[in-house]
């Protein structure tokens, strides 16, 4: 995958342009365009369907996904963009929208014909949000292929029994098959930021792992990881009350689980029989 011959180096065009990174918004622009077209290989086959970018900036891994065939809807809330972006649809003009507007304020899973998919760079400070915002209705969504700062990306793949496996590893791994793809150095970027990104592969699945509420889960995960240090019998008793649970031993044990034990040596599996056994008392 290359440049058409009409469009700049990346670099001139954020010069051209006066553009500077908005650290408030979590701005990084990865320039190298073997990464961005590496990124655009590892979101799978682009030829068919809707490709959802969030924050697309100057462009750079819009130029990837485009030149791979994609047809691209571009989220951008940072007017400032409005420019480059233009000139890029001007060379793309059937296969490039643009939506000036907030990803965290649209529901994205409807956006473009399907199969539909996300790959982005995403803003590092509402990457987590809007992760657990897609997730709420992943079946949309063919594939996601998403850039984490690499901390955030080991918890969303931590295996149980792990310091990172938490609330967001739970809930991911409950809906997705998750597969951590490479690691970019900050050098890639402009401006440079001060860890290692990730970039993550989730595939939904058609249904959830285990079956369970939701909601519960959450509630179940929240509850358990709040207090990392504290054991299931202590944690979980907030979750207990107003229900025809008498205590957080007998739940445990119900749902064959050692009311000693901490949330993060226990399985999605385990999880989701908490969840199920607070939901529906014997």
């Amino acid at each position: 995958m290359t440049n058409p011959p009409s469009l700049p180096p990346l670099r001139d065009v954020i010069a051209q342009h006066g553009l500077t990174a908005n650290k408030s918004l979590g701005q990084h622009f990865l320039l190298d365009v073997n990464l961005t077209d590496r990124i655009a290989r590892a979101a799978g086959d682009l030829s068919t369907g809707t490709t959802i970018e969030i924050g697309p900036g100057p462009g750079g891994l819009t130029r990837s996904l485009l030149a791979a065939g994609a047809t691209v809807v571009a989220i951008e809330k940072d007017n400032r963009f409005t420019g480059p972006l233009a000139d890029l649809q001007a060379v793309y003009p059937e296969r490039l929208k643009i939506v000036p507007a907030d990803a965290m304020a649209i529901e994205i899973s409807r956006l473009g014909p399907s199969p539909r998919r996300i790959a982005a760079n995403l803003p590092y400070n509402v990457a987590t949000e809007l992760l657990l915002q897609w997730l709420k209705d992943i079946t949309a969504f063919e594939s996601l292929t998403l850039m984490f700062q690499r901390e955030v990306a080991g918890r969303i793949a931590a295996p149980p029994g792990t310091k990172a496996y938490g609330r967001l590893s739970v809930i991911s791994q409950w809906q997705c098959d998750v597969e951590i793809l490479f690691h970019i150095n900050p050098r890639a970027f402009l401006p440079p930021p001060s860890v290692d990104s990730t970039v993550v592969r989730l595939v939904p699945l058609p249904e959830p792992r285990h079956p369970a509420s939701r909601a519960m889960l959450e509630k179940v995960t929240a509850a358990g990881f709040g207090q990392r240090r504290k054991m299931l019998r202590q944690s979980l008793m907030p979750l207990i009350l107003g229900t025809s649970w008498a205590n957080t031993e007998s739940l445990c044990r119900f749902a064959d689980i050692d009311p000693t034990a901490r949330a993060e040596t226990l399985s999605i599996e385990q999880f989701c029989k908490l969840a199920n056994a607070i939901s529906n008392p014997p």
